[in-house]
């Protein structure tokens, strides 16, 4: 396939049931196929459960290679992404949530800048954000270009995240060889997992570039979301369940294994 990028794209899923699930997946693959760069490959990593399985067999992702990856139980969000990172064959690493789209131009920008910016390992897009009826909310990842946030005005570094956690992941571009010596995000982690993950790249002094354009679409707090759930489901945390995760990922940022962590109130 001619204009295409060596990148794997990731995309987890773990149930057809979700609200507009059709046409919220539809709208996220046609972002891939209406890139000016199509990627190496799409990996599916997906559960069991059978209408999703005759749906991904019936659906027609066009030209986009696809590799469907089963994942038996109830794997979580960083399962499935580690486990797609290890079907890779690409030198480039992108994740994506099948609610969420690509801008059309946002892996020829990366092709763009990693060719001008070798020494760069990470790529991170403008994130706009919406809500479930696409009202437009704000943007993400635009910090790296504040000057009373960063130094190196378009760089994320590690005392950066310290002082300012907002950082979205989705739709970001990475090296596979980083994610193979730094590792994945920690399956240990609730809730502050992308940041656990972020503060470990940073600290291994992965370089990490925001590209000044609009990259990725994100859907931010979709009804029946993961984050959704624990801000205001059946799952809620407490304010002390949430800085106790907050604060557990600036400790353990430092490990490049995932550990078993707990939370407890007395913690």
């Amino acid at each position: 396939m001619e204009n295409t990028f060596d990148i794997s794209v990731i995309l987890p899923l773990k149930t057809i049931k979700t609200k507009d699930f059709a046409d919220f997946f539809t709208k996220s693959i046609d972002s891939l196929k209406n890139q000016l760069v199509k990627p190496n490959e799409l990996i599916i990593v997906h559960t069991e459960e059978k209408e999703l399985v005759e749906f991904l067999q019936g659906f027609d992702f066009g030209e986009i290679k696809v590799k469907k990856v089963s994942y038996g139980g109830d794997p979580s969000f960083s399962t499935q992404i580690n486990l797609g990172i290890k079907e890779s064959s690409s030198n480039w690493i992108s994740f994506m949530e099948f609610d969420d789209e690509y801008s059309p131009i946002w892996f020829k920008n990366v092709q763009k800048y990693s060719d001008i910016y070798p020494d760069v390992e990470g790529f991170m897009p403008i994130v706009i954000d919406v809500d479930n009826k696409l009202n437009f909310l704000g943007f993400t990842n635009e910090a790296t270009f504040a000057a009373n946030f960063t130094q190196e005005i378009g760089f994320l570094t590690n005392e950066m995240l310290h002082n300012y956690q907002n950082f979205q992941t989705s739709g970001m571009v990475i090296k596979k060889s980083v994610l193979n010596e730094f590792g994945g995000f920690k399956e240990s982690m609730i809730l502050t997992f992308v940041y656990e993950f972020l503060l470990r790249m940073t600290y291994n002094s992965v370089k990490i570039m925001t590209i000044p354009k609009i990259g990725y679409k994100h859907l931010n707090f979709r009804p029946d979301s993961i984050f959704w759930d624990y801000k205001f489901g059946e799952n809620r945390l407490s304010e002390n369940e949430i800085k106790f995760w907050l604060t557990t990922a600036k400790k353990e940022y430092f490990f490049v294994d995932d550990r078993k962590i707990k939370y407890t109130e007395t913690a």
